[in-house]
């Protein structure tokens, strides 16, 4: 019965997992005893689509979740760098892709939300920036003024980091990130 084909549908998960050092998803298929993170599923159907979509709710579901967990420690860490950095309202929210001050200064009074990703993203790579400049210059006064400092790198063009940040672009947030990163020898 050489090449016959199930008749079976076919149907599976993709994961991408992270190792974590926090609980939060174990898997003895993985490496038994190391915890991961899902940070990226999908799921393969070739047979009842109806599957395909009651998963697709399920995972927008834990998303949603996953966001909202992260959202207030997301946003008290944001605060704390931008109050590091002396950063005014108008700065805080161009770092965090907001147009409207009242939104501002609920997520400053109230942290129990959930962030839509986009912003998630941002502080990411503000908390990112903050963590680099912390390992390269460990003078924390230093590492806290280098953000405003003209830099003389043909990223910045003889402006400073923060000029480059407030263009409102996660783009350019990236970019910080990508030097300071480069500038230390790598990811951590």
């Amino acid at each position: 019965m050489r090449g016959l084909r199930s008749k079976r549908p076919y149907s599976a998960i993709i994961f991408i997992v992270i190792r974590i050092h926090s609980p939060c998803f174990t898997d003895p298929l993985l490496r038994p005893g190391l915890k991961y993170k899902i940070v990226y599923s999908q799921s393969i159907m070739e047979s009842k689509p109806y599957m395909d979509s009651r998963m697709a709710i399920q995972l927008r579901l834990a998303a949603a979740i996953d966001r909202k967990n992260l959202s207030g420690p997301a946003l008290r860490t944001f605060f704390r760098i931008a109050g590091l950095w002396s950063l005014s309202v108008e700065q805080q929210m161009i770092l965090l892709g907001l147009t409207a001050r009242s939104t501002f200064f609920k997520w400053r009074k109230d942290q129990n939300i959930v962030l839509p990703k986009d912003t998630l993203e941002r502080i990411s790579y503000v908390v990112g920036i903050y963590k680099a400049l912390q390992i390269l210059l460990p003078n924390e006064q230093a590492a806290d003024a280098w953000v405003k400092q003209p830099n003389t790198a043909s990223l910045f063009a003889g402006r400073s980091a923060l000029d480059r940040m407030l263009s409102g672009q996660v783009a350019d947030l990236f970019v910080v990130r990508q030097y300071l990163d480069a500038q230390r020898g790598g990811w951590a």
